[in-house]
């Protein structure tokens, strides 16, 4: 480590520590783990000034999935104008923020690596501190910032592409797993439903969309059983619609694709909505929360309404905007990481495969 460096990771402690001790803090983050480029200007964990994403469907549209070498080199071209557009939002400069935080992990290696360097390049020009974030921290975080008044204890049901757990929210950036998927990962198994069903990428939101016109109980679907109370499994339900859709073919009978939708999206979330309630419902919570990128489901969303009205439990979910990988979410979670002054050097790494707990 040069001198410099280490002047500047001197600086950024004490200024760190400065944040923590006044309770307030200006945070630009960055969130580059998969397929969006996003930005974000977030005030104390729960004010959103700006948010800027650059998505990237359209991209990897054609090839039926992300590509991360294609995602790596659209992130370099996106994030210095997603950044700059989400100071100008704010109506701000670099100078003017107290600290800038990134995603680091779970992720598309490459993908994590630009933004990491992004932000690192910019914390140290700025002489501002940086703070390391993980993803799925980052989207449990999004319900902090849809509903300010939301403080931990509480259960959240994280759902999304890559990941699918249970965890119970124990104090800011203290978590207690209670479930997770042994196999695929809800968002996982949407995508591979649409993409039987012949729905193009992103197959979850086309899936969710095409449900609402079909017949729920057409196809009878497992109800999968697994040995943890809390724990998902969703590879045998993906395999019995697979099945399915097959025997169809071959007897050259017509796939009524509209139907075999709603009838795995009814069986997709009703596993998800029971196990959470029942986590939260004996494990002593009031207050169950939804995240990640399934949450923005409509049968999910409708599911854990019915149910938690049902268990008198309150329901806290995101707008789909904050389901979704964005920069706001990132900027929430780093904010209670400052203010336990956890901040990072300049020898900061991508993670692509760090846990939540």
């Amino acid at each position: 480590m040069t001198q410099a460096e280490t002047g500047y990771e001197q600086r950024a402690r004490a200024q760190a520590e400065r944040l923590r001790q006044a309770g307030h803090a200006t945070i630009l983050a960055i969130e580059s783990s998969c397929d969006e480029t996003a930005a974000a200007v977030v005030r104390d964990g729960r004010e959103v000034v700006s948010s800027v994403i650059a998505s990237q469907i359209p991209l990897h549209a054609m090839y039926g999935g992300v590509v991360p070498e294609i995602a790596s080199r659209k992130h370099v071209e996106s994030v210095d104008p997603v950044v700059d557009e989400a100071l100008r939002q704010a109506g701000i400069v670099l100078a003017d923020v107290d600290a800038l935080a990134v995603t680091y992990g779970p992720g598309l290696v490459g993908a994590l690596l630009i933004g990491v360097s992004a932000a690192k390049a910019l914390a140290y020009a700025a002489d501002k501190p940086l703070v390391p974030v993980n993803h799925i921290e980052g989207h449990v975080s999004a319900n902090y910032v849809a509903h300010p008044e939301l403080t931990p204890p509480f259960v959240c049901l994280v759902a999304s592409g890559g990941h699918s757990h249970i965890v119970r929210v124990e104090d800011y950036g203290v978590y207690t797993l209670l479930g997770q998927t042994m196999d695929d990962a809800a968002g996982e198994a949407f995508d591979k439903a649409a993409r039987v069903l012949g729905l193009p990428y992103p197959g979850g939101p086309l899936l969710d969309k095409l449900s609402r016109e079909g017949d729920p109980t057409a196809l009878p679907l497992p109800h999968v059983k697994t040995p943890g109370r809390y724990d998902y499994s969703f590879s045998g339900l993906k395999t019995a619609l697979i099945n399915a859709v097959h025997k169809l073919r071959q007897s050259g009978r017509d796939v009524p694709a509209a139907d075999i939708a709603a009838s795995f999206q009814h069986a997709a979330v009703e596993l998800l909505s029971e196990k959470a309630v029942l986590a939260a419902t004996e494990t002593g919570a009031t207050t169950l929360a939804l995240a990640g990128g399934v949450a923005s489901n409509t049968g999910l969303r409708a599911a854990m309404e019915d149910k938690c009205r049902a268990a008198g439990l309150r329901l806290v979910m995101p707008p789909p905007i904050l389901c979704t990988d964005n920069a706001a979410m990132i900027g929430s979670a780093a904010f209670y990481r400052l203010m336990r002054g956890e901040i990072a050097g300049l020898e900061l790494n991508a993670e692509p495969s760090m846990r939540l707990v």
